[in-house]
């Protein structure tokens, strides 16, 4: 069965067609770029830092450093999927993104708040001076010669990281403005994600009315963060559909719950949205294609 032929996916792309969009997603957008899954289908459990354990010393910042040193080095050669070139084509009034890869932004998506920040951003706690990643990436690699070759086979995590317990002797810098620390610019748990985002999605959001649609791609929604647009939109009135391979807090919330590929589903909304006349797509521009699909003769 193709997956236009399943009658909840076609009620979807109905509800979603020509209707004002506001989107939120989650890492299951970026697993087909390669980036693991917190909590979908198969991911192992496992406990990120905390912001409270981040400062509490320093060997747990060595600790921090010594796996996103080698998961950075990983994340950063991650590439847009079809995914997220549909929704930069689809162009929604807002993209709401939990993810911190950065992805949206490369695929070109212009309407974009990045709820908790982007793991290419450095910033001090000591002055708030931020800085790029990708030289404090350089930087780490000429304090810790081989630290990358000598832990290639360890596995990868959704944020940027990796799973390894040996961190001792790993060299951490501190700003080289104030000496003080540094950290990746996104919000840890047991952060708050800044005021002024949350308010520019819960005006978006707001504004939909019931003639918009929330749509939620690849968010188990776990996390109050992306769980409290779907509880705004629906006490407003506003269709909720969510596309995620497994449960969501969301769920029962949402007037559509789809357990399909998120690339999938986007792609053919895009198609859906470009055949009757939406502005899906720019002059020119093709149809995103699902990794393995051939193009249109």
């Amino acid at each position: 069965m193709t997956l236009t032929a399943a009658p909840a996916v076609a009620a979807a792309l109905d509800l979603l067609s020509g209707r004002p969009l506001v989107v939120l997603t989650g890492a299951g957008l970026s697993t087909d770029s390669g980036i693991p899954d917190y909590r979908g289908p198969g991911a192992p459990r496992r406990l990120p830092m905390t912001y409270q354990e981040f400062v509490s010393g320093a060997e747990a910042r060595q600790r921090y450093w010594a796996r996103s040193h080698l998961g950075w080095s990983r994340m950063r050669a991650a590439s847009p999927n079809a995914g997220h070139d549909a929704l930069a084509a689809l162009d929604p009034t807002l993209l709401i993104t939990q993810n911190v890869d950065g992805l949206h932004e490369a695929a070109g998506s212009r309407s974009l708040v990045a709820l908790h920040g982007r793991i290419a951003d450095v910033v001090c706690l000591g002055c708030r001076r931020t800085s790029s990643r990708a030289a404090l990436q350089e930087l780490l690699a000429t304090s810790n010669p081989g630290w990358i070759e000598r832990h290639a086979s360890v596995a990868s995590n959704p944020d940027g990281d990796v799973e390894l317990e040996e961190t001792d002797g790993f060299v951490v810098p501190d700003c080289a403005e104030c000496g003080g620390m540094l950290k990746p610019d996104v919000v840890f748990f047991g952060e708050n994600v800044p005021a002024h985002r949350v308010a520019r999605c819960y005006d978006a959001v707001e504004a939909l009315g019931d003639d918009g649609v929330l749509l939620v791609a690849g968010s188990s929604l776990t996390v109050m963060s992306g769980l409290r647009f779907v509880k705004r939109a629906a006490s407003r009135g506003t269709p909720v559909v969510i596309v995620n391979r497994g449960e969501t807090r969301g769920d029962p919330l949402a007037t559509c719950k789809l357990e399909v590929g998120c690339s999938e589903f986007l792609v053919e909304l895009c198609r859906r949205v470009s055949r009757f006349g939406g502005n899906a797509l720019a002059p020119n521009q093709e149809t995103p294609r699902i990794s393995g699909e051939s193009p249109s003769p």
